[in-house]
């Protein structure tokens, strides 16, 4: 596999780059269509991917900074030479998790609507995502004698003329049904804050098993665990740990976990201008119609005491 597709003068287009560049697109398209649908502010979606895609770079990067830390110390100037590579996925999902919590809170919104909103866009971009990682050859898997197995032979990352275990083909996979999943759960969940917690527990376990092929060992470790294992043990207890809570919360009436009218995701259908037009001219086409009948019973008020008083007069 090549990283370098083509180039066109002095810009060359990476394998990497332009699938990140269509999981992002991909991403905001499909919740921006599915913001409509739920009933959530479509105009909020750009907001909400852009302070997610900047706290996410910046939660990758610290991690990842944090698993190379030794490097860094014998070498600062590392951190610089490692702008453009060097990521972790856990690291940009926390991040982006942050961000988009602050965001909604910004913006005064129910943060688990837009929550469960934005997930499944999430695994969809990791789906086109990892298939960057195969172009680029980063991420690779350990060697292997199976016939499934993939070679290399343009890598600056993965091993060249070895046959490797194609992780991140299984982890795009994995991250597209992911992604399928979690939009057949978004139309039965039970209470706001649902989708984002199968996710989190889906993810961690994929993660946490195919941590066991990965063949570049050098992310960092804690004792006999990868850094994305150990941290996958974190994320799948909260994820469970949200779907019960949220349901629990939800049956008690707490109005952030509710879905539907009772909860504080939903936006009622505004009036349509039209109908509302519409009945403000049969109103006045009727008062129009009938003028005299109200004058008439205007004037036949006035006049009842005068009527009353002369009858009296005459017995």
């Amino acid at each position: 596999m090549k990283n370098e597709l083509f180039s066109i003068g002095p810009f060359t287009v990476y394998g990497y780059g332009l699938m990140i560049g269509i999981g992002i697109i991909a991403a905001y398209l499909t919740a921006e269509s599915r913001a409509k649908k739920l009933k959530l502010d479509p105009e909020k979606i750009f907001g909400l991917v852009l302070w997610c895609l900047i706290f996410g770079y910046l939660g990758s990067k610290i991690l990842y900074c944090i698993t190379v830390i030794d490097e860094i110390i014998a070498d600062p100037a590392f951190i610089l030479h490692s702008l453009q590579n060097g990521w972790v996925v856990y690291g940009g999902l926390i991040g982006g998790i942050l961000g988009g919590y602050l965001y909604c809170r910004h913006k005064k919104v129910n943060f688990l609507s837009y929550f469960d909103l934005a997930v499944p866009s999430v695994a969809l971009a990791q789906g086109f995502g990892r298939i960057g990682c195969f172009l680029a050859g980063c991420c690779y898997g350990r060697e292997t004698e199976s016939p499934l197995g993939i070679t290399f032979t343009h890598s600056d990352f993965a091993p060249n003329g070895v046959a490797l275990i194609p992780t991140q083909e299984i982890s795009s996979l994995l991250n597209f049904v992911n992604f399928f999943i979690l939009i057949n759960i978004a139309k039965r969940k039970k209470a706001e804050g649902q989708v984002g917690a199968f996710y989190l527990i889906f993810y961690s376990i994929g993660r946490f098993i195919l941590e066991f092929y990965r063949g570049d060992l050098g992310r960092g470790s804690v004792g006999s665990l990868s850094t994305s294992q150990f941290i996958a043990i974190f994320t799948l207890i909260a994820g469970i740990i949200l779907v019960i809570v949220s349901q629990m919360l939800a049956n008690k009436g707490v109005k952030a976990f509710r879905v539907g009218p009772g909860g504080t995701a939903w936006q009622a259908e505004p009036e349509s201008t039209e109908a509302g037009e519409a009945a403000s001219a049969a109103e006045n086409k009727t008062d129009d119609e009938h003028p005299e009948s109200d004058n008439t019973s205007e004037l036949e008020k006035e006049d009842a005491p005068e009527d009353a008083a002369e009858d009296s007069g005459k017995e």
